[in-house]
């Protein structure tokens, strides 16, 4: 386990209120692949803008649905890894907020209980009519049959509620808004922390990549944790070159202080 970097350290024990910004490097390594990887075996002849718009869900709802369901099946399969783990911990003593651009759930079931989607959330469904939510335990059963057999085409459900509309995922699409008070959470979490770590995010998409700019205006200590250089690395008052699974168990372990010397850290 490598060492934490002391700037960082000591930032973490000095802060009071702590903001952690995740992107798709955080899940990465639980398995997850990004979004344009994603696009693999029955759906690398597709572009994305036919697989998760709002013109593309128009033009072919089955398609999209066959992907997301495929996808859903991904993220079930898939387990929280020891940066998540070691969130949730950090969690338990100290005041630590999860921001994240990852539109799958490996943060809540490691623990978190304190969790803004930015870009909404895969495991969350809702009519494409009315809007009313729709059991995700449906869907994902559904995915879990069709984990053996995947479909390019099918038929999404169709709403409990208004029965004229069908079920559509809960994910921001290319040209939609972010979820209504999903960015400004983000924002005045962000202006009230001492300590704000970025974590597997390439500081690209936008407006989230705002974020590190504000908690720097505001004086918080900015920490970057990505195995590579990004857009925030150039804003960060200490980058840490590792990966979140590494890194951020490091740390926590460096925070925390056992009741006597040879007590490991649970879970590590």
């Amino acid at each position: 386990m490598r060492d934490a970097p002391s700037d960082l350290v000591e930032a973490a024990r000095a802060a009071r209120r702590v903001v952690v910004l995740t992107g798709a490097g955080m899940s990465a390594e639980s398995g997850i692949p990004t979004f344009r990887g994603t696009r693999s075996g029955l759906w690398e002849r597709f572009d994305p803008m036919a697989l998760a718009s709002p013109s593309g869900w128009a033009a072919d709802p089955e398609l999209v649905w066959g992907w997301y369901l495929w996808r859903v099946g991904l993220v079930r399969a898939a387990q929280p890894n020891a940066g998540h783990v070691a969130l949730a911990q950090w969690a338990r003593s100290a005041p630590v907020r999860v921001v994240t651009q990852n539109v799958d759930d490996l943060h809540e079931r490691a623990g978190s209980a304190d969790v803004v989607h930015l870009h909404g959330s895969i495991m969350a469904f809702r009519c494409s009519e009315c809007g009313a939510p729709y059991d995700s335990g449906l869907v994902v059963a559904a995915a879990a049959a069709a984990s053996g057999r995947p479909a390019l085409q099918v038929a999404p459900p169709r709403c409990r509620e208004c029965t004229s509309g069908v079920v559509r995922p809960g994910v921001v699409w290319f040209g939609e808004s972010l979820p209504l008070g999903a960015f400004e959470a983000a924002v005045a979490a962000v202006e009230e922390a001492d300590l704000v770590l970025v974590v597997g995010t390439s500081g690209l998409v936008h407006p989230a990549a705002q974020l590190p700019m504000v908690a720097r205006q505001v004086g918080a200590f900015v920490a970057e944790i990505n195995p590579e250089p990004t857009q925030t690395s150039g804003l960060a008052h200490e980058v840490w070159r590792s990966t979140a699974a590494s890194a951020i168990p490091a740390l926590v372990h460096t925070l925390w202080t056992p009741p006597c010397k040879d007590t490991p850290l649970e879970g590590f």
